[in-house]
């Protein structure tokens, strides 16, 4: 059976990392390319 303090620990655990991933600022789909660039653009230019 494992201690009331153990279980509280493991609570603690839980609810501090579910908030570390509720509130975390990096967010990737930022990062993320859009698109092509200027230089591919300029390489890949008809005309």
């Amino acid at each position: 059976m494992t201690s009331p303090r153990s279980s509280f620990s493991s609570f603690r655990r839980a609810v501090r990392k579910l908030i570390e991933t509720v509130f975390d600022p990096y967010r990737p789909e930022r990062h993320y390319m859009r698109g092509p660039g200027p230089k591919w653009r300029a390489k890949h230019a008809i005309g």
